[in-house]
């Protein structure tokens, strides 16, 4: 140490002889007092040279290697990924509002994000892995995909096109009664005994809706007027010209023409006035309800009661008072075209008389037998014991 400082004296003094400045002279006076004072260390701190240091020799008291902390595995969050998209209309507007559900693997119930004004949605740490997307938008057609999301990864979809909903109209058609009978009637005009022989005025339907007084007349009309009817009428007027009955009409053409001609008006009054006119105005059903159930007697009784008593157009039972006046009404005018002998006041009575006694079979023959001989309708319980 004093050889150190001896040789800096020297240094000085060489310095000074030479004319330094004053400055340049402070300078190193300042350096050779900060060496004296820091730059020397204890004998005892320096290592000799070129010796390696161990682990050993500057370990720490209290310092434990086994613990220092290691390397921090990567978690899940920074393993896990992000979902991203933009929902489009198909013009190319943005849809804003739209539920996005995403959905891994197994899972019934997902996460769910709804776009933003921009269209896009987004999905933050998911686990990697399959996946699933359902988008819903009010007005457009659901729409859903899949994909596999991979670690760390951001999973940028397509742009999303939702497709606008397929409309859906629904048409309830529920008919007005007046329609419903007019389907009823159109079925009643298909009904023929044997297939030939018209048999309009029957109603096989268990809830059959009360008719129109377009549709009575309909009917009458179509009875009347059906060519069955009018061969029957001729075979008829034939049978009265071979026995000679109202031998005042005489024989031959003429004859057999005032008796087809009586024969048919008749019919047409008869069922224009008692199936169509007379029900009109008081307001009844002309025509008769099959029943089909019960015992023997029961539908027997039925049938004969129904000559006397109809259903109204309230679809209540009530007395037939359509049928006897219509056929009272229909006598009356016989006396127009009748044999002068054989009209008066008990022509009109004694027709209507037996028109009522030939409804009254006719509703026995309904019950019983008709239907059986009507192709076209299915057979009832009661037909086939």
């Amino acid at each position: 140490m004093k050889g150190y400082t001896g040789k800096r004296k020297r240094d000085l003094r060489r310095l000074v002889e030479s004319g330094a400045t004053p400055v340049a002279a402070f300078g190193f006076v300042f350096c050779l007092a900060f060496t004296l004072l820091f730059g020397s260390a204890p004998a005892s701190a320096q290592l000799p040279q070129g010796q390696p240091v161990s682990v050993a020799q500057t370990s720490v008291p209290g310092a434990n290697l086994h613990n220092a902390p290691a390397e921090e595995p990567q978690s899940e969050t920074q393993a896990s990924g992000s979902i991203t998209g933009t929902i489009l209309d198909q013009s190319g507007a943005f849809v804003s509002g739209a539920v996005v559900t995403l959905t891994r693997g197994s899972e019934t119930s997902g996460q769910q994000q709804v776009s933003d004004e921009g269209g896009q949605f987004f999905f933050v740490n998911i686990a990697p892995g399959p996946f699933e997307l359902k988008i819903t938008a009010p007005g457009f057609a659901d729409q859903t995909l899949s994909g596999t999301l991979q670690a760390e990864q951001v999973f940028i979809l397509p742009k999303i096109i939702l497709a606008l909903a397929t409309a859906k109209t629904e048409i309830h058609v529920v008919l007005t009664r007046a329609e419903v009978a007019q389907e009823q009637v159109k079925a009643q005009e298909k009904q023929r005994v044997l297939g030939v022989v018209p048999n309009f005025f029957v109603s096989y339907e268990p809830d059959a809706v009360p008719l129109t007084w377009k549709q009575k007349f309909g009917l009458a009309w179509k009875s009347s007027s059906d060519p069955i009817t009018i061969l029957a009428v001729a075979a008829v007027a034939g049978g009265e010209q071979a026995t000679n009955s109202f031998k005042e009409y005489g024989q031959g053409a003429q004859g057999y023409g005032k008796r087809f001609g009586a024969t048919y008006a008749d019919v047409v009054d008869g069922t224009f006035l008692g199936s169509a006119i007379m029900p009109s105005l008081m307001k009844q059903d002309p025509r008769y309800f099959y029943k089909g159930t019960g015992s023997f007697r029961s539908r027997l009784w039925y049938a004969l009661r129904s000559s006397v008593i109809c259903k109204g157009d309230n679809e209540k039972w009530q007395p037939n008072y359509s049928e006897f006046l219509g056929n009272l009404a229909a006598g009356g005018i016989a006396n127009a075209y009748y044999p002068a002998n054989r009209r008066g006041v008990g022509l009109a009575f004694t027709t209507a008389g037996i028109r009522m006694g030939e409804v009254a079979v006719a509703n026995v023959f309904q019950e019983f037998v008709s239907r059986r001989v009507t192709p076209g309708l299915g057979k009832h319980d009661a037909d086939q014991r």
